[in-house]
């Protein structure tokens, strides 16, 4: 009998509990809301794509899509973050007195400017290594000091044809002579209208009177 009565006792128990979890969990159900909207921009009214949505009662939320567009489920007085780059972080409370399980929102966001102090980058660390590099930086020459270089080395060969080639320049000519040859070899080699020796000899000849006819070279 005591058995009997245990175990009834049992039974009515579990369906006190189930009732209770029942209850519970159409308590919570009505809480659910399927929280949707989209995100623009305050002055505009552009979309504000990939905005963060985060939920900060259970740690849930979501991210807008290109078009600004989120939705997610929460419940009723949660408390909602929206965070963008550039934009002023929103907070929004899902309100209680919703009769539907479903919420719109449309979240405008405003524009935040960052002032940030200004940075001078510098190419030396120091100011020692600044002067030192001021003081022994050698200076490249400009297109009129290079061509002023080239004539000078230009007269220097020149002149040469009114002196006898040594034998180190007859070697550096004949060297340079190979080596254009070897590096020019399987192609076309440039002409020699820039050679200073070329324009040295035909000076030389002109000046010698081997261009003259025979006879000119006669009278």
């Amino acid at each position: 009998m005591k058995k009997g009565l245990c175990f009834l006792l049992f039974i009515f128990i579990i369906q006190l509990t189930g009732k209770a979890l029942q209850a519970q969990d159409q308590e919570e159900n009505t809480d659910l809301v399927q929280f949707s909207g989209i995100t623009l921009t305050a002055d505009s009214l552009n979309p504000v794509p990939y905005t963060k949505i985060l939920d900060i009662c259970n740690r849930r939320g979501t991210t807008s899509d290109v078009n600004g567009y989120f939705s997610f489920v929460a419940h009723k007085k949660d408390t909602v973050v929206f965070t963008a780059i550039g934009f002023k972080a929103v907070s929004f409370i899902i309100p209680d007195s919703i009769t539907k399980q479903k919420y719109s929102l449309i979240q405008l966001m405003t524009s935040d400017t960052l002032t940030l102090a200004a940075a001078y980058i510098f190419p030396w660390p120091t100011l020692e290594d600044f002067k030192r590099a001021f003081v022994e930086t050698k200076i490249p020459d400009d297109d009129l000091e290079i061509a002023r270089k080239n004539l000078q080395a230009a007269d220097i060969r020149m002149m040469a044809e009114d002196y006898a080639m040594d034998a180190g320049m007859n070697y550096r000519n004949y060297i340079d002579n190979q080596t254009s040859k070897l590096y020019y070899v399987g192609q076309q080699q440039p002409f020699n209208i820039f050679n200073p020796f070329a324009w040295a000899k035909f000076i030389k000849a002109w000046k010698d009177g081997k261009f003259k006819s025979k006879e000119e070279r006669l009278k």
